[in-house]
């Protein structure tokens, strides 16, 4: 198997009725094809679509012989480029785990004409840095490396060494038949070159949902090693061990490796606002510069609900939430407000303005905050404390605000709340907004040529995609004075 999946299609979120299947382009390892995730996307029907790639010098790219981390990242993007605009995921095995963090790298700095990446699924992945190997293996490898094809035997001798329990012998001769479709060049080039590149600093740590699943008796890239080798790379990652289970993890355990990617869709990945279609191919395309596109990617992807406060307490982000749920409208399709405000806070990305009046924005939170809990009651009593403030009208309880540092500290709320909420894409789609594409990066900035209200330009493309809000759940300034 190397191309796409077809397979019927079935909304994949159940926040977003409607919403597209995603996609999981899956990234095979050393001396495999993209036919060893063949179960795994299976397993998978209907609800998700399973793109395998075959990495050049491997299975139906063999011909393309030796080709280092670079190209084999080139290769994938373009393969999700001509596939979809989202949402997708990464599948990456071992080599392919690497190449897979490039691409994700590259998607996060804009420079990939990509968009819609939820996340990344490692399995036993190689890290971004030189790969853990004994030279004694490498050499032995290399030994094997006499015709265009490895031979049978040390075809069986890799598989054997990479699984955690001896298969049975059908398992184990389908294993070998992937082994044997790849070109020595492209084995030689993996280790004596792939595998030792170090992408650390080009790179970076990349702030996606992510998941590693690891072999409990696998060898260098097994389940022990795994934390210390992909946290600098993966802040967000979950570490899973799968028992038993040696380095060929989509083979030797399908249907964990299937369910591990389910969960991680449902209770991670998927939990972000859908941005529509449109949008979405105007992002990615030459319209969009790489530094708007990237911050866009950025924007995308799933909060982290997991990870502490870093400017304010857990109880004042609690109190924040509740307060952004009766300023916002109810439904932000997973946007976790509260967690971007709390992380511009400590950051100091805000506005660049606040009230001569007030103290510091992180410091006007806090106290706000902290007068405001445990802000509970019906919504209707919330919303009234909420415009006795704005009014100036609300006595405080505490020494911290006085009435009008209050007031005016929870202007700045609403404009705080609002801004962020604009900053994701799928709020500006919502708005009809796209007036961020003023031209590549490139010496020709096409920009817009049509600046009639109400007109479209054909690369603009039409909306229809599914709302982060219904009108339905707008608010209006009438039923909220302070927005």
């Amino acid at each position: 198997m190397s191309g796409a999946h077809a397979v019927r299609s079935t909304p994949s979120d159940p926040a977003a009725e409607g919403a597209p299947r995603p996609t999981v382009f899956a990234l095979h390892g050393l001396g495999l094809t993209g036919r060893a995730f063949d179960e795994v996307a299976a397993l998978l029907q209907p609800d998700f679509r399973l793109v395998a790639i075959d990495l050049p010098g491997f299975g139906t790219a063999a011909s393309a012989g030796a080709a280092g981390v670079d190209e084999m990242a080139d290769a994938v993007l373009a393969r999700i480029a001509s596939e979809t605009v989202g949402p997708w995921l990464l599948l990456g095995h071992s080599m392919g785990g690497k190449v897979a963090s490039v691409v994700t790298s590259r998607v996060l700095d804009g420079s990939a004409h990509v968009f819609g990446l939820r996340g990344i699924v490692l399995l036993a992945p190689s890290p971004v840095t030189p790969e853990p190997m004994a030279d004694d293996k490498r050499e032995e490898m290399l030994s094997w490396l006499t015709g265009p094809r490895l031979d049978p035997e040390h075809a069986r001798e890799f598989v054997d060494d990479n699984v955690g329990s001896p298969w049975t012998a059908a398992q184990r001769e389908e294993a070998v038949e992937l082994v044997l479709d790849g070109s020595t060049e492209a084995w030689e080039s993996w280790l004596l070159r792939g595998s030792r590149e170090d992408w650390a600093d080009a790179v970076g740590a990349l702030d996606v949902p992510a998941l590693v699943l690891a072999g409990e008796e696998d060898g260098d890239l097994g389940a022990d090693a795994q934390p210390d080798l992909v946290a600098p790379t993966y802040p967000r990652a979950t570490v899973q061990t799968l028992a038993g289970a040696g380095h060929l993890l989509m083979l030797e355990r399908p249907a964990e490796v299937a369910d591990a990617v389910r969960s991680f869709w449902a209770d991670d990945a998927s939990r972000a606002p859908l941005v529509p279609e449109h949008l979405a191919r105007v992002i990615a395309s030459d319209h969009t510069g790489a530094r708007v596109r990237g911050a866009f990617a950025g924007r995308a992807v799933a909060d982290d609900r997991t990870a502490p406060p870093r400017a304010l307490t857990e109880a004042q982000l609690d109190t924040l939430r509740s307060v952004l749920a009766r300023v916002l409208p109810a439904d932000l399709g997973g946007l976790d407000l509260a967690a971007r405000l709390d992380a511009r806070l400590a950051e100091g990305t805000g506005d660049g303005w606040r009230h001569g009046d007030l103290p510091d924005d992180a410091t006007a939170y806090r106290l706000g905050l902290d007068e405001l809990a445990p802000f509970d009651g019906s919504p209707e009593e919330r919303d009234a404390l909420l415009t006795h403030i704005q009014e100036g009208s609300y006595t405080p309880r505490s020494d911290g605000l006085t009435a009008r540092q209050l007031s005016l500290w929870f202007t700045d709320l609403c404009a705080d709340a609002a801004t962020t909420w604009l900053q994701h894409p799928a709020a500006l789609a919502e708005i009809g907004f796209d007036g961020f594409a003023t031209g590549g990066d490139g010496p020709r900035k096409q920009g817009f040529t049509r600046l009639t209200l109400g007109t479209r330009e054909g690369w603009e493309g039409s909306p229809g995609g599914p709302s982060v809000v219904h009108e339905s759940q707008m608010i209006s300034r009438e039923e909220r004075s302070w927005t």
